[in-house]
């Protein structure tokens, strides 16, 4: 299969997914943030083992708190997180539910009660963009040095770093959407994910590079075009396999895994269909817009005026 003739419907498919994400960024609301991110109250409550999430919702949404999220984490415990409550609030919650503060109990207590203030929360948020912001110039410094005894080494991290961001931008469009329509949040939990995400798609982007720095010593005579189709094509088989395998374990971890993890796997699983995709349609495609000139042709098709029609 010649991948290289067919770079332009692959940025015209990743256009058309990650479109949609990016305009529930912009005009809906967007990401909708969690507890991490805006600051809040945290309970953890041991009550008895016949007490249902269902009823517990119930009795949350009573005391004036419908908003609360509940994680059942096994029998009889929960995990409740709520906007931050003064003392007093949390005396009314905790009398309202018959509960009583201890860390070591059976029944109708509250284990643990911690509060995230906003300024913690927006600290959090800052601290992981500049994670990212760190991690993405280590990647392409790496990439560059171990791509050196190529041409232009720099294009290969330039092209990792378009790959990576192609599949960050398709995560967060996702939860957009999610978040709009399911009202699902963003936490740590998802910015550890994505974090995960962004290392696994420069890993597999990695792996086609590396055929395409192998193939270029071995067949020095040949064009540039030529030699990526015949990487990809050795790469694919491996990169889909592997991508497979994680893909079935990620998915049991979704299913049985429980609601404590369920959206880190969820980020994981769009991650890493986004991370094979753009290895193979992305990243390697950029390499080759850049040799045959794509970029410029299309920059000066841009910046050129059009032509005056005739009167």
């Amino acid at each position: 299969m010649n991948f290289v003739d067919k770079r332009v419907w692959f940025f015209l498919v990743s256009l058309l997914v990650i479109l949609p994400g990016i305009v529930y960024l912009i005009i809906a609301p967007g990401l909708n943030p969690g507890i991490d991110f805006t600051g809040g109250s945290t309970m953890t409550l041991q009550l008895g083992d016949e007490v249902q999430q269902e009823d517990l919702r119930a009795d949350l949404a009573a005391l004036g708190y419908p908003d609360a999220i509940i994680q059942r984490l096994e029998a009889g415990t929960f995990f409740v997180r709520t906007k931050e409550l003064s003392n007093d609030q949390q005396k009314t919650i905790f009398e309202g539910l018959g509960v009583s503060q201890s860390e070591d109990c059976e029944d109708d207590c509250v284990r643990s009660f911690d509060l995230v203030s906003p300024v913690f929360a927006r600290g959090t948020v800052i601290n992981s963009f500049w994670a990212v912001v760190l991690a993405a110039v280590g990647m392409f410094g790496f990439i560059w040095w171990a791509f050196r005894n190529v041409p232009k080494p720099w294009r290969y991290g330039a092209a990792a770093i378009i790959a990576l961001l192609h599949d960050t931008v398709i995560v967060l469009g996702v939860f957009a959407i999610l978040g709009e329509v399911m009202d699902m949040e963003v936490n740590l939990m998802f910015l550890f994910a994505l974090l995960t995400v962004i290392g696994y798609s420069v890993n597999d982007t990695i792996v086609v590079f590396d055929r395409v720095r192998e193939n270029i010593q071995v067949y020095a005579n040949r064009e540039f075009t030529d030699v990526v189709n015949l990487s990809i094509s050795e790469a694919m088989g491996r990169s889909i396999n592997t991508s497979m395998t994680l893909l079935f374990t990620l998915l049991a971890l979704y299913l049985f895994g429980g609601d404590t993890i369920r959206s880190f796997v969820l980020v994981m699983l769009i991650g890493v269909v986004a991370g094979t995709y753009s290895s193979i349609a992305i990243a390697t495609q950029v390499l080759v817009a850049w040799e045959q000139g794509d970029f410029g042709r299309l920059f000066k098709r841009i910046r050129s005026p059009l032509p005056a029609r005739a009167s």
